[in-house]
């Protein structure tokens, strides 16, 4: 392949700035969506995740062995706290409300559960190490060895106030490795975002691996590939944003990573980097085609927000994990079998 130069970089930003922008977007019509369709269906994937969570949460207890020092006793088996953990996130309530709830059910279930042991639930370890356990038996049934991958990052709102779209809009010419200050209020110093990064298989729609941050984005992006590393699941392939764009974070997979680079790229960096530019400069359309599939990763967030919630209730940074894990799990659980 014939060398490049930073300029054929530029050149063909330019290029698909000045050509390819207005027609890509308008050969790339919004469908009009359905809504009773669309009812239908959700109502469908509700049924059947509620139906599989039995068995898989049952299975993924399993392989938890637990011994119990000295101490006052759980009064529900990890089964039920995994449960009641999972429940609550999808319905959306308070702890408090929720507990309320779950007084009406313990006529028929003999379950008594205060809002304060409902909290504890999103700092409960052996909760967590079973939703682990869930998160991989889903990937295995689903045979996930070897995707096409695709990676995103949001912000969920730690106050009912602010929204992070709108939020981020306002501020969107502030450089990411500013999230830190931008996920504040300037007033107060309090924190005012939550960060998500969510790692994809374009194939089921299924995330792979994800993490979450109170400092920024770059911070959730790094524990999310460090799951996927814990989770010894090898990429094909991966697309990920233009703030990703550098040899830095391309490095970080052993596969082709899709980026557009940003205006000021150059050829420093990595052998892999050069190559991935020369992919970009020489082979554009085919490239671009793969990197436009990253599209279904703000899709996915999307619809997350819809079904969840785009803030989050917990004030603990370590439940706030909890609740974005279990956030990650529910996407899992109502796209198992759609693709």
């Amino acid at each position: 392949m014939a060398k490049i130069s930073g300029d054929d970089i530029k050149d063909k930003l330019q290029e698909i700035h000045d050509i390819l922008g207005k027609k890509y977007s308008l050969e790339h019509p919004k469908d009009r969506r359905d809504w009773r369709t669309y009812e239908q269906q959700f109502s469908l994937r509700i049924r059947t995740a509620i139906r599989e969570l039995d068995p898989l949460i049952k299975e993924s207890v399993s392989e938890i062995q637990i011994i119990h020092g000295p101490g006052h006793p759980f009064t529900l088996s990890l089964e039920q706290r995994v449960k009641i953990l999972l429940i609550k996130e999808l319905v959306g309530e308070s702890n408090r409300m929720f507990a309320n709830m779950l007084d009406i059910f313990s006529m028929l279930t003999g379950t008594d559960v205060s809002y304060k042991s409902v909290e504890r639930l999103y700092s409960d370890e052996e909760v967590m190490l079973a939703l682990h356990n869930l998160h991989v038996l889903i990937l295995r049934r689903n045979s996930i060895e070897h995707p096409s991958g695709t990676g995103d990052g949001t912000g969920y709102s730690l106050s009912i106030k602010k929204n992070y779209e709108s939020h981020a809009q306002k501020l969107k010419d502030m450089a990411k490795e500013n999230h830190e200050s931008m996920g504040k209020d300037a007033k107060h110093g309090k924190r005012l975002f939550a960060y998500s990064f969510r790692l994809m298989d374009l194939d089921s729609k299924l995330y792979i691996a994800f993490g979450s941050s109170m400092k920024s984005e770059r911070e959730a992006f790094n524990r999310a590939t460090a799951m996927l590393s814990s989770l010894n699941i090898e990429l094909d392939s991966m697309r990920l944003d233009r703030y990703y764009s550098s040899s830095a974070f391309v490095d970080r997979f052993g596969c082709m990573v899709f980026v557009i680079p940003k205006k000021n790229a150059t050829l420093n960096g990595s052998a892999k980097w050069k190559e991935t530019m020369k992919e970009f400069v020489k082979n554009t359309m085919p490239y671009l085609e793969q990197y436009h599939k990253r599209s279904l990763s703000e899709s996915a967030f999307a619809a997350d927000k819809k079904m969840l919630g785009w803030n989050v209730a917990q004030r603990r940074e370590d439940r706030i994990d909890s609740a974005l894990f279990c956030s990650g799990l529910w996407h899992n659980l109502l796209n198992m079998g759609k693709s």
